[in-house]
C-alpha cells in the first residue's frame, strides 16, 4: 500500500495493489533483463569464457601439483577439474551479481533509474524484482556451463544432481545478487563501481574453497584458512557443492541465507532517498 499526496487537499490517498499488479511489474521486470540479456551476447559469452578457462586449461595444469583427497561430499578421490566446477558456477553467479548491479549504476547515471523508482510499486518490491531476473539470468549461465561440462564428463553421480542443485543456485544467485545491489547503492559513479568489483570479486573468489580444499589452506596459512571461512563465497560454493551430490550442508545453508538477507535489508535501507542519497554522497 503505498501513499501518494494531492495537489489540492494535500491529503494523501491511499493506493492498494493487487497480486496481478505486483506480478506484472515484476513480470516488466524479468522481461527487461532479459531482453538486455539477449542484446548483449558478449555478456552470455565472457560469463562462459571465464569458467571454461579455467577448466580446460587450469585444471590440465594444476591436475598433478594439486591433488584432491576423500572429502565430504565425495566418496572416492576426484580430480582436479571436478572439484572446482562447484567454484566455476558461484563464479558464475558471482559476476553475474555483480554486473547486473553495475547495470543499476548505469541506469542511475542515464537517469532510467528515475523511472523506475517513483513508480508507486513500494522501493523493496522493485529491487526485489531486479535481484529475480538478475537470478533467473544466472541460472541460464549456469545451466549452459553444465551442458558444456557434461561433455567433459564432469557430471553427478545421477541426473538428480541437476535438479537437487536448483535450489542452492537460486539462494546464491539471491544473496551475491543482493550483494551486488547493495554495493552498487554506496556507489555514485560508473567508473568508481568498476575498480570496486575488481577489489571485490578477485578477493572473494581466490580466499575460497572455490579453487583448492580448505584443509590444504589451513596447512599452509592457518590465517588465510580463518579469512575463508569468514567469507560467504565459500559457503556459497559449498552449498552448491553439497547440492551437486544430493546433500545437504546445513552450515552453508544457514551462512548463505543470513548473509543474503543482510545484504538485501542493507540494499533496500541504501535505496531508501533518505538513507542512500547521505551514503552515496559520501561514497
Amino acid at each position: 500500500m503505498t501513499s501518494f499526496p494531492m495537489a489540492n487537499t494535500g491529503a494523501p490517498v491511499r493506493t492498494r495493489f493487487g497480486l496481478r499488479q505486483y506480478a506484472i511489474c515484476m513480470a516488466g521486470i524479468v522481461w527487461r533483463e532479459g531482453l538486455r540479456f539477449l542484446h548483449q551476447r558478449e555478456r552470455f559469452i565472457s560469463a562462459l569464457v571465464r569458467p571454461l578457462v579455467w577448466l580446460f586449461i587450469f585444471a590440465a595444469g594444476f591436475r598433478q601439483v594439486l591433488g584432491v583427497s576423500i572429502i565430504p561430499p565425495y566418496q572416492t578421490y576426484i580430480l582436479y577439474e571436478v572439484y572446482i566446477t562447484p567454484g566455476l558456477i558461484a563464479m558464475i553467479q558471482l559476476f553475474n551479481g555483480m554486473q547486473s548491479s553495475l547495470s543499476m549504476v548505469y541506469d542511475r547515471e542515464m537517469g532510467n533509474m528515475r523511472t523506475l523508482l517513483v513508480s508507486p510499486m513500494p522501493r523493496w518490491f522493485l529491487l526485489s524484482s531486479k535481484l529475480v531476473a538478475g537470478t533467473a539470468v544466472s541460472l541460464l549461465q549456469v545451466y549452459a556451463y553444465l551442458i558444456i561440462a557434461y561433455f567433459w564428463e564432469i557430471e553427478p553421480p545421477t541426473l538428480w544432481g541437476y535438479l537437487t542443485v536448483l535450489p542452492a543456485l537460486i539462494l546464491v544467485g539471491l544473496m551475491l545478487g543482493s550483494f551486488g545491489l547493495l554495493l552498487s547503492s554506496l556507489i555514485k559513479q560508473l567508473e568508481n563501481f568498476a575498480g570496486v568489483m575488481n577489489f571485490v570479486i578477485f578477493p572473494m573468489f581466490f580466499a575460497s574453497s572455490a579453487l583448492y580444499p580448505l584443509w590444504r589452506v589451513q596447512e599452509s596459512s592457518p590465517w588465510l584458512y580463518h579469512v575463508c571461512l569468514a567469507n560467504p563465497f565459500t559457503h556459497a560454493v559449498e552449498l552448491i557443492r553439497f547440492a551437486f551430490y544430493q546433500q545437504l550442508n546445513l552450515q552453508a545453508l544457514a551462512i548463505v541465507l543470513g548473509c543474503g538477507i543482510v545484504f538485501m535489508a542493507g540494499a533496500i535501507l541504501a535505496y531508501n532517498p533518505a538513507i542512500g542519497l547521505s551514503l552515496r554522497r559520501s561514497a
